[in-house]
């Protein structure tokens, strides 16, 4: 068996401490506290579990510490093999990636591993394998991610328009409000939500396939929800229909949970039962209309993916009252959550001079 390495003596074991205390490098400053532990007079073996490692390892350290002191204790990672692509090739590559394939050219609607490596073999004569350009696409900044449903009529140039002169449709819709008046900004939506319940991914081991159960029947309720970001608040009701009488009933509710003195700019798309002149306006309430297929302004909608992703998938409710139940406590999870409500909601061309 070797003999310890004795440790350089130009340090002591307050300053390794004191250097620890302040490294911004949490695997550097364990080191340190283990090799402060040896100055002590602590075991090798004991010191190597301060900072969760063996005494090999440990020895490995000290000598990288006896050779460059503290800032020998930073891992400092091999750059590896230069890529075969040019900066310009790899620029080129992103680009092919953002655009997506044509499906009359290449055959497929979407990017694959398979189907990127036949095209960087095709433009620039590398082969790569594979798997290797999955690394290569994590490397330029890409992940392979569900996308966002896009209405195909949408018109993006609308959707920025809205964003960029959202201060001035403020400003004309609260023109009567007297001076000084705070201003909350709301955001409604609905869901329904029943039996035919969707199925969430989650953690499993490799090699398997976990089952969750999924219901065939249709009962459903629905859950009008409204959060105001800035406040991290909401105000719910959860219903048996979604029209002009639900939306009375929400809208009152809303009513209820602005501040008092304050006024609320209630934002919402178009459906009829929010448009309908049947609906009776609360006084501190003023509402503004979303460009139509518009989904991604409305926060409400991310809320509604966050609860289910949580609470709600995955599951099978029994009866109408058990549907009831589950959004119902849901929405009260969330309530308890402002910070969430907050990350979740808000929106800076919404929120211009608003802090949370």
């Amino acid at each position: 068996m070797g003999s310890a390495v004795k440790l350089r003596t130009n340090f002591s074991a307050g300053e390794l401490r004191r250097l620890a205390r302040n490294s911004k490098d949490v695997r550097q400053s364990s080191r340190l506290l283990s090799i402060a532990a040896v100055l002590d007079g602590m075991s090798r073996a004991d010191a190597a579990r301060i900072g969760g490692m063996d005494r090999q390892t440990l020895r490995d350290w000290v000598h990288r510490f006896n050779t460059a002191g503290p800032d020998g204790l930073v891992d400092q990672w091999a750059p590896g093999p230069a890529s075969r692509l040019s900066h310009e090739q790899q620029a080129e590559l992103a680009a092919l990636v953002e655009k997506g394939p044509d499906r009359a050219v290449d055959g497929v609607v979407r990017w694959r591993r398979i189907d990127l490596k036949k095209a960087i073999k095709d433009r620039f004569g590398i082969d790569y394998d594979a798997r290797y350009v999955g690394k290569l696409l994590h490397k330029l900044g890409f992940s392979h991610m569900s996308v966002r449903p896009r209405h195909p009529a949408q018109d993006a140039h609308i959707i920025e328009e809205f964003k960029k002169n959202w201060p001035r449709t403020l400003k004309a819709h609260l023109c009567d409000l007297p001076p000084r008046t705070k201003v909350e900004i709301w955001f409604q939506d609905e869901a329904r939500i029943g039996q035919k319940n969707g199925i969430v991914r989650q953690w499993a081991r490799r090699g398997t396939r976990p089952r969750q159960p999924a219901d065939q029947r249709y009962k459903s309720a629905y859950l009008f929800g409204a959060i105001c970001p800035a406040r991290g608040t909401g105000a719910a009701l959860a219903l048996p229909f979604a029209d002009t009488e639900a939306m009375q009933l929400h809208i009152n509710e809303i009513s209820r949970h602005v501040e008092k003195g304050a006024h609320a700019v209630l934002v919402m798309d178009r459906a009829g039962w929010h448009t309908t002149a049947n609906l009776s306006i609360p006084d501190n309430i003023t509402p503004i209309f979303l460009p139509s297929r518009a989904p991604e302004l409305n926060p409400v909608e991310n809320v509604w993916q966050y609860m289910r992703q949580n609470w709600l998938s995955n599951r099978v409710f029994d009866s109408y009252d058990d549907i009831i139940d589950a959004a119902c406590d849901a929405w009260q999870k969330l309530l308890a959550d402002s910070e969430t409500i907050t990350s979740i909601g808000m929106r800076q061309w919404a929120h211009v001079g608003q802090t949370p």
